[in-house]
């Protein structure tokens, strides 16, 4: 099952320090993801869930434990190394879209392409397939500030989707739409989940849309439950 894993993290725990005081956010969590699997983390606002995607994601060091993405050990990796695995491995998507708003629809979702350094007209032309996929050809050229907040929501997926990458970390993707526009999103990911075969971890308040994923986990108080 090893070869088959993107994320893997064993004994992950962080702490900060505030003044005199430690606080212990994650505390010997345990994950593993398979490719293709869709896994959901529920749990009370201030457990943890949004620092473990942090961690997940490169974007923050665990204070010890370890961390293999797609197999290749993390924890000495320098920071340059690390935004080459962001950007080869994971998407993120979040609660609030993080669209430029001053590029359309289509160059956002070029954009990691971009960073990438392939070509503006190759970049555009991936981007488009996949802004196709998430429905929304007829916006590609429309600004942020022009779509729905569903629709942003969607162009922001395509952005993670873009890249192709092996797991996509989602932080409360749907905790700023409504109820029928939230679930609209919910069934857009297990879609994407399905045609393309890539992961999703998906840290949600809502644990019935968190039902529709393959795994359910929960999260209190920094531990992680139901690996």
């Amino acid at each position: 099952m090893t070869n088959s894993l993107v994320l893997n993290a064993q004994h992950v725990k962080r702490h900060y320090e505030d003044g005199v005081n430690r606080v212990e956010v994650l505390r010997d969590v345990n994950l593993h993801v398979a490719k293709g699997e869709m896994v959901a983390i529920v749990g009370a606002s201030g457990s943890g869930k949004s620092t473990l995607l942090h961690v997940l994601g490169l974007l923050d060091k665990p204070s010890s434990g370890t961390l293999e993405i797609t197999g290749q050990p993390t924890d000495s990796l320098s920071e340059k190394q690390r935004s080459l695995i962001r950007n080869q491995s994971l998407g993120f998507v979040y609660q609030f879209h993080h669209l430029l708003p001053e590029f359309t629809a289509l160059d956002n979702v070029a954009m990691p392409l971009i960073v990438r350094r392939m070509s503006r007209k190759e970049a555009r032309s991936e981007a488009e397939k996949i802004i196709e996929q998430v429905g929304l050809a007829h916006r590609a050229h429309h600004y942020p500030g022009q779509l729905s907040g569903g629709e942003r929501q969607r162009i922001a997926l395509a952005r993670a989707l873009v890249t192709q990458p092996a797991c996509v970390l989602a932080d409360e993707p749907t905790g700023n739409l409504d109820r029928e526009t939230a679930q609209e999103m919910f069934t857009l990911l297990q879609k994407m989940n399905r045609e393309f075969g890539i992961a999703f971890v998906i840290v949600t308040h809502d644990p019935a849309l968190a039902a529709l994923a393959h795994r359910q986990l929960s999260m209190d108080q920094g531990i992680l439950h139901g690996c």
